[in-house]
């Protein structure tokens, strides 16, 4: 029988199975799997923010599974590949476990982890030559193959809108990207980029019409 333990090696922390000697107990998966589960829907995030700041790994796995989606996709879009996003979002789950003692206020969780998802994603931006192709998501995806009568529309659409994304400046994009698909506020998104709200409606401004020429024609 095996069981999860978890290693802490100063600044590095990793998760490992180990056999389980003599008569130890150990939760089946099924049963952890619904103890975790259980806990996302009870728990609420600063119960769980505090939980993981005291070691407790299985409330910060729920933090993860319940956050990993919409910084998926916040990252994808932003970067417009799936290995990069996938990299950045472990990158930043992983900085945010090692930083939980740092962060002020339980609440504030979801809002540093936007912050840090778009900043790390700018930073890869800055770091590589521009790519204008930007892969669709699993769910735009998925809607395009269950509605065949409206696949090529559907298709040549949100390539249409993945390279517009990729026109606009980093900044932009991530304004954009999180006041319209994950609807944080303009104060939120001037702390998440260390800017201020007037510079980020002006950012949004700027996207908004850049974005509108570019779709006319599917409106």
């Amino acid at each position: 029988m095996t069981a999860l333990t978890r290693t802490d090696d100063g600044d590095r922390v990793t998760f490992r199975r180990e056999q389980c000697q003599g008569n130890c107990e150990v939760m089946s998966e099924e049963e952890r799997g619904r103890m975790v589960t259980q806990a996302e829907v009870v728990l609420d995030d600063a119960t769980l923010v505090a939980r993981s700041r005291d070691g407790d790994t299985q409330s910060y796995e729920a933090l993860v599974r319940r956050y990993q989606g919409p910084m998926y996709r916040l990252a994808l879009r932003m970067l417009g590949s799936s290995g990069d996003a996938e990299d950045a979002v472990q990158e930043v789950f992983l900085t945010a476990w090692r930083r939980l003692p740092q962060l002020q206020e339980d609440r504030a969780f979801v809002g540093w982890l936007y912050r840090t998802t778009t900043n790390r994603c700018l930073n890869v931006i800055r770091s590589r030559r521009p790519q204008a192709d930007v892969e669709l998501d699993e769910h735009e995806s998925t809607n395009t193959r269950t509605r065949p009568e409206h696949a090529a529309e559907v298709s040549e659409q949100m390539t249409a809108l993945g390279h517009a994304l990729a026109d606009l400046t980093p900044e932009q994009r991530a304004c954009w990207l999180l006041r319209e698909v994950h609807g944080r506020s303009y104060d939120e998104i001037a702390q998440a980029l260390g800017t201020t709200t007037q510079a980020v409606r002006g950012r949004i401004a700027r996207a908004r019409a850049q974005l509108a020429e570019v779709m006319a024609p599917w409106r």
